[in-house]
């Protein structure tokens, strides 16, 4: 049997004041900072080591992911970090609230744009400031997006898992992934093999360590959130929140 975690980074400060976020590299909040103390000693106290751990380029993910390893007294663990981790790149809406966006577009345009699969939200100039063809960090990478929906989000992370993950698995490593709300819940469809319609409907709380166990042909033989039930539920409806639908 084989072991993967993945953590969603904790509270963002845009989480906080309920902003699409996307590539916008902004810093955890305090309360983000506890959540990821907490994934910590929730690991730790359940025992859990790792061989190798994999984090996108954005702050937020990083601090996590730091907090978490300290919890854990890995501090030297091997970390590798991957733009393709990102969260899905949420365009010209970077930056906006969320709910005075659904007051001047209409709520169900805004929630078409945050859970249809395929539907990419309004693009970024290619001259803006925030593109991130403008950042040095993404130098070198070719085909940076300017705007995604879902699947294109599911396309780079499954190029990801392919390369660089999967055969770790396969070889009984123990990975853990800090990354995003969206870029992991792509990974969750990808191992998962969720319809169109069940993605849309599952939802990654901050802060939570999630816990797959897979067979030796990759299927899934359990998943398991670190949390019981009443936080669990909390958390979720907190995310489902975000974004009123009526």
């Amino acid at each position: 049997m084989n072991t993967l975690v993945i953590i969603r980074h904790g509270q963002s400060t845009w989480n906080l004041e309920n902003r699409f976020t996307g590539w916008i590299d902004v810093p955890l909040s305090e309360r983000g900072e506890q959540e990821a103390r907490n994934a910590g000693v929730t690991l730790r106290e359940a025992d859990f080591i790792f061989d190798i751990a994999f984090v996108s380029f954005l702050q937020r993910a990083a601090q996590t992911l730091e907090i978490v390893l300290a919890e854990l007294s890995c501090d030297d663990l091997q970390v590798n970090r991957d733009w393709r981790l990102n969260e899905r790149h949420y365009g010209a809406l970077q930056g906006l609230n969320k709910r005075e966006t659904a007051e001047h577009h209409g709520k169900e345009k805004v929630l078409e744009w945050r859970r249809s699969f395929s539907l990419r939200p309004p693009e970024l100039a290619d001259d803006h400031p925030s593109h991130p063809k403008n950042d040095s960090l993404y130098r070198g990478i070719q085909n940076l997006p300017s705007a995604e929906s879902l699947s294109d989000t599911l396309n780079r992370v499954q190029q990801f898992w392919e390369e660089l993950v999967a055969p770790l698995v396969l070889a009984n490593r123990r990975v853990l992934i800090v990354a995003h709300g969206n870029s992991l819940r792509a990974l969750a469809k990808l191992l998962e093999n969720m319809t169109e319609t069940e993605i849309l409907n599952f939802n990654i709380p901050t802060g939570i360590p999630i816990v797959y166990q897979l067979d030796k042909r990759m299927a899934i033989i359990n998943r398991q959130f670190l949390a019981d039930d009443t936080k669990l539920r909390a958390a979720i409806d907190e995310v489902v929140q975000q974004t009123p639908k009526n």
